[in-house]
């Protein structure tokens, strides 16, 4: 991985690591939108919930009528379908997306999530995270390790409202790679730069330490 990258790039690109063939992924808002400038693979399928199944970088002039979620403009990739956001979110209730990538506020030591609402803060839309949480086969969350306060996101306890009672499987950060396992959070991997002491220090949440890291 290059330790050059700035570190919601290196979130980004680890997280796309995750993908396989044949997956049909949405891209959340923020850090999650960064992750299609690491998808190699053409048989990897961005989808997002206003209606394009296929969406791709910018290669051409910006079309202000095709954007993503998120409003941002997005290109269209070959063979890319189009529907309305009714069929769209069918997509994501029925099961047919393999993994969600999601931006988070909070998550806490159980694996509940909160990203879509601060109390006493103007909320600008839900947003389909509460659908994508319950529908999407794989949750992966993608988020800086501390907010602009550096106060801690992983936490013992969401104290921002949750977006869903489904678990996520993973979270990614600038520091650290974390997977749910048998229902402990768990510790994997360091990213590039981070020490042990670093992520235990940033972090509130109580966590499990993989052995390759302890013989690390």
């Amino acid at each position: 991985m290059n330790t050059l990258l700035k570190p919601k790039e290196s979130i980004a690109m680890r997280a796309a690591k995750e993908l396989q063939d044949g997956h049909i992924v949405n891209l959340g808002i923020g850090i999650p939108t960064l992750v299609s400038k690491y998808i190699d693979s053409p048989s990897i399928f961005l989808h997002t919930e206003n209606g394009l199944l296929g969406v791709d970088d910018l290669k051409q002039e910006i079309d202000p009528l095709l954007v993503n979620a998120g409003k941002l403009p997005v290109g269209e990739a070959n063979g890319a379908a189009y529907f309305d956001s009714a069929d769209s979110f069918a997509m994501i209730r029925g099961g047919h997306i393999d993994v969600a990538i999601l931006g988070a506020l909070q998550v806490d030591e159980s694996g509940l999530i909160a990203n879509w609402a601060i109390p006493g803060e103007t909320i600008m839309g839900v947003g389909g995270a509460m659908d994508l949480m319950s529908g999407a086969k794989r949750i992966i969350v993608t988020t800086n390790h501390t907010n602009k306060k550096g106060e801690p996101k992983l936490v013992k306890t969401c104290t921002y409202p949750i977006t869903s009672n489904r678990k996520v499987d993973m979270i990614i950060t600038e520091l650290a790679v974390f997977e749910r396992q048998d229902n402990i959070l768990t510790l994997i991997e360091l990213m590039p730069g981070a020490t042990l002491d670093e992520v235990k220090r940033k972090t509130e949440s109580d966590f499990a330490i993989a052995d390759a890291i302890k013989e690390g």
